[in-house]
């Protein structure tokens, strides 16, 4: 049997959960890939609204990844801030095969100038950060560059990683996949995108986050890619 692929997830405070356990559902039933809790520390990481993860790898004891991925959420600048994750995540990316973020995970990809001159997206409310990290923004669900892959906001990390497996074993595998966890989507609205919710609606939830959002334009105008 061929050796298992090391997939690695990155942890931050602050990241939020669905970011990761979206993705994590869908690699942790792939029997080909070893999947791997990854922190600055081990131990616990608390998320975005307080949900409480353990780490049991460190970036000191991690191995060379073949596929790194790296969520979103409020904490990004703390990561993206961090000299130690940066180049945790530049060195990773040297020898990895595939280096994904989902949602404001490609922000940290791009803080640590790893998706200059790569198409990529987030979560909409970020798409116009992405040139700030010399990245090219894509208004997809999921965008694939070369061996860069990043999806959209939160609920499209189960998109990705579904796509990540069709490209890696088959669409059959991916298939499979989907039944096994009913993934069948059925919103009771239609306001999960900006293009088909209420233009009103779409006002009000980006003024709710206008400051956050500025916050993070600061941070990115100033980094030296």
């Amino acid at each position: 049997m061929p050796a298992a692929m090391k997939t690695g997830f990155l942890l931050f405070p602050g990241m939020t959960q669905l970011d990761f356990t979206g993705p994590y559902e869908v690699f942790a039933r792939a029997p080909e890939l070893e999947v791997f809790v990854i922190a600055k520390e081990k131990g616990p990481v608390r998320s975005e609204f307080g949900l409480t993860f353990i780490a049991d790898t460190d970036f000191a004891s991690a191995p060379q990844l073949d596929i790194l991925c790296v969520p979103g959420g409020t904490g990004i600048l703390g990561a993206a801030g961090d000299p130690d994750t940066m180049k945790f995540l530049q060195d990773q990316a040297r020898g990895a095969l595939w280096v994904t973020a989902v949602c404001t995970g490609s922000l940290v990809l791009g803080a640590a100038g790893l998706l200059k001159g790569y198409r990529a997206t987030t979560h909409w409310l970020s798409l116009d950060h992405l040139p700030l990290v010399g990245a090219i923004p894509q208004q997809e669900r999921v965008v694939q560059d070369r061996n860069r892959v990043t999806s959209g906001g939160i609920t499209a990390g189960i998109d990705f990683a579904l796509y990540f497996i069709a490209e890696l074993f088959g669409r059959e595998r991916a298939e499979a996949i989907a039944l096994m966890m009913q993934y069948d989507p059925a919103p009771p609205f239609k306001s999960g995108h900006p293009g088909t919710a209420d233009p009103a609606l779409v006002t009000q939830v980006s003024e709710a986050r206008a400051e956050l959002q500025e916050e993070r334009r600061a941070f990115f105008s100033k980094l030296k890619l």
